[in-house]
């Protein structure tokens, strides 16, 4: 009797722990229904960012005016030239040919002019004595003026032919580092429609410029003059220093998307900075010193089972970041949250209007505030009741998991470029 006595106790006390457990878990697990994160005061700063390709500054392409063979090249690939250094020679035999043909015509053309003018001279002295008649002196005065254009016109082909037989040595037109040689010793050079690319040579590496294109709701923060930090992928743990040295006001359109182009000047004194490397461009657009910051997680976050019961006076749907606001790297967050209940299908919601919700106690209070800038993580409380140290609601737990903010799936989206 008193074994059963025993083992009834042991099995209520089993039960009466069991029970203890399972109340315990089932209080924790409404506790940390949510995933929550305190509002910090801070530094905050916005950036637009972009990509952009690294170019020297002045870039010359050498071409050739006259065709050929290429005879010899004194330089090659990264060579530091001087302003009218022989780059490369083509070979000369047709156009020294064709000098010497235009001289011996040259010489033709004058003893024929000696030939006019005297016979000019000798009709004149005629025709004062009435030997000749007027007609015969005029076509004397006429011979000697066309024998006089004769030799101009071959003066004319003379230097021509002289000019183009020194075409035939490519000289640099300025000092600077070749980047690119386009031919090799033998290789025939046409130039009868246009003039071929034999070389590119930079001016000066020492200075050079991002070309850039920035999207069309950015452009308006940038400014010329504004500092510019960037990174290569060559030196991925070193940052760069540029400034905006030009807005170029021509639009470029792809797929309906506008870009508009920025060039930044940038400093090389070390010239570790090549020609074509893609560069990654920040610029910084606005700062806020000891900001009230809300995450942008609880800016996305809206509650599935109490969202209609929950919603404050005046922002029905309203919950979730404005679509329209910049994150700070250039793209722009997602709402999370449903269009404005209350305003008519034209009107447009206000990009700097959100809803956070904090967590007080078990339950879940809605607050509206108005968001300044971002820089994509936090972003700067301008209005509302929103104080440091409030716990706002940044995801919903779901199994000792975060479940993603309602309306991002998956984390955070972004608009592309």
């Amino acid at each position: 009797m008193k074994k059963k006595l025993w083992l009834l106790a042991i099995v209520l006390l089993l039960a009466a722990i069991g029970y203890g457990v399972y109340a315990w878990l089932g209080r924790s697990s409404g506790e940390e229904r949510y995933k929550v994160q305190a509002v910090d005061k801070g530094d905050v700063a916005q950036n637009v960012s972009a990509n952009g390709t690294l170019n020297p500054v002045i870039l010359v392409s050498v071409g050739s005016q006259v065709s050929g063979t290429v005879k010899k090249l004194s330089v090659d690939f990264n060579s530091k030239v001087e302003k009218n250094q022989v780059l490369a020679e083509l070979d000369d035999t047709l156009l020294a040919a064709q000098a010497r043909q235009d001289a011996a015509s040259l010489k033709n053309a004058q003893a024929s002019l000696e030939l006019a003018v005297a016979t000019e001279k000798r009709n004149k002295s005629l025709l004062a004595q009435e030997y000749v008649a007027q007609q015969d002196y005029d076509q004397a005065l006429q011979a000697r003026k066309s024998a006089q254009a004769q030799v101009e016109l071959q003066q004319a082909a003379v230097a021509k032919s002289r000019a183009n037989a020194s075409y035939a040595v490519i000289r640099s037109p300025v000092s600077g580092i070749v980047v690119d040689r386009q031919i090799d010793v033998g290789q025939t050079v046409a130039a009868s429609l246009q003039a071929p690319v034999l070389f590119k040579i930079a001016q000066d590496l020492s200075k050079m410029q991002i070309d850039s294109s920035f999207a069309e709701a950015d452009i308006g923060q940038i400014k010329e003059g504004q500092p510019v930090r960037f990174n290569v992928d060559a030196f991925p743990n070193r940052s760069f220093k540029g400034v905006v040295k030009l807005i170029r006001l021509n639009p470029t359109t792809t797929s309906n998307v506008v870009t508009y182009d920025v060039v930044i000047s940038v400093d090389n004194p070390d010239q570790i900075l090549l020609p074509g490397m893609t560069a990654y461009v920040n610029i910084n657009v606005a700062k806020r010193q000891d900001a009230v910051l809300v995450p942008n997680a609880a800016l996305r976050f809206k509650p599935a089972d109490v969202a209609a019961a929950a919603k404050p006076a005046g922002q029905a749907g309203g919950a979730g970041m404005g679509a329209g606001r910049p994150s700070g790297n250039g793209q722009r967050p997602e709402g999370g949250g449903g269009g404005g209940g209350g305003g008519g299908a034209g009107r447009r919601r206000d990009p700097s209007a959100g809803t956070v919700w904090v967590l007080e106690g078990d339950k879940l209070r809605a607050v509206a505030i108005k968001i300044g800038i971002t820089d994509g993580k936090n972003s700067e409380v301008v209005e509302g009741e929103l104080k440091p140290g409030d716990q706002v609601v940044v995801a919903e737990a779901q199994n000792g998991k975060s479940k993603p903010a309602s309306g991002a799936p998956g984390g955070p989206q972004f608009r592309p470029f």
